[in-house]
């Protein structure tokens, strides 16, 4: 191939970021026959396929991954060359786009992400909570940069992703002054019978506490269970019952919720996870969140 048409690499780096080619058509006032004609042109002139099928909509296929990078740099580029015809301000902030699981505390999410903030010349931050299988789907179709979980991707959700640990730390168990006052005698024992507010049973810690209160004959009573972290800590901090926290973000939780530290869930740590479309991260906010995490966050 000696030349490029750069309409249709633009038809296809719009269907790539909207996520179909119904939304494609919206952007591009185009119909749809003729964006798939102009994609199907492109990929015969690339002589690989660039999207395959993925239930009633789209993936970009490996290939199709490495040329939507190039087409990214190419329309960015594309875009401050007219600021700069223009009159406009060059550059500008970089956007950063992370999904965050709702079984990842609020406090660790902002811990993990707050050095990416740092950046020389901003950052346009764009936070999404959601599940697993719906963050991958927007990963998978660049719509976020990275996913933050409490465990790995597996092979069981067809989606070439890769797994990066950012640290582990552990668990403790927290409650407000009248709950802790109301227990009898000493941890662990004193959980035996004790008001308990739980993570649902899809948070990775949840089995492993369940394991653990078990081995030692433990039977608290489950006033909730929350899928949202943030909930559980909240209601913990009313008074209705104890509840696991991470122990990283011991100091934040005391002070935003007055709560206090009963005892470390000895044999447990909590991971956390950086899901990423690429080996090896280019992102600066994601290589900068990275080094930060491994450095000190979870020491």
């Amino acid at each position: 191939m000696d030349w490029l048409n750069f309409h249709h690499l633009l038809y296809f780096w719009t269907v790539a970021r909207e996520g179909s080619i119904t939304a494609a058509c919206d952007v591009l006032s185009l119909a749809p026959s003729t964006i798939s004609g102009q994609i199907r042109q492109l990929e015969e002139s690339l002589g690989q396929p660039l999207f395959r099928k993925a239930g009633r909509g789209l993936t970009l296929t490996e290939f199709g991954t490495h040329i939507y990078r190039y087409a990214e740099e190419i329309f960015t580029v594309g875009h401050e060359l007219m600021d700069f015809v223009q009159g406009r301000p060059v550059g500008g902030p970089v956007r950063f786009e992370v999904g965050v699981t709702e079984v990842v505390p609020k406090l660790v999410v902002r811990k993990i992400i707050e050095p990416a903030l740092k950046l020389e010349g901003g950052v346009h931050l764009v936070v999404r909570e959601g599940h697993i299988d719906e963050l991958l789907a927007d990963l998978t179709m660049h719509h976020l940069d990275l996913v933050l979980t409490d465990a790995p991707v597996g092979p069981e959700t067809h989606v070439k992703a890769f797994n990066h640990l950012l640290g582990e730390c552990g668990v403790g168990i927290f409650g407000a002054r009248d709950v802790l006052d109301s227990l009898e005698g000493l941890f662990p024992s004193s959980l035996h019978g004790a008001p308990m507010l739980m993570p649902t049973g899809d948070a990775v810690h949840r089995r492993l506490l369940d394991q653990w209160l078990d081995r030692r004959e433990l039977h608290p009573r489950i006033i909730g269970e929350f899928q949202d972290a943030a909930q559980l800590q909240s209601f913990g901090a009313h008074g209705h019952g104890l509840f696991p926290a991470p122990l990283n973000v011991r100091a934040d939780l005391e002070e935003q919720f007055e709560v206090e530290l009963l005892g470390v869930v000895d044999g447990i740590h909590e991971k956390f996870y950086a899901i990423t479309i690429e080996r090896t991260v280019k992102h600066p906010s994601i290589v900068t969140l990275f080094e930060a995490a491994r450095e000190h966050m979870f020491d």
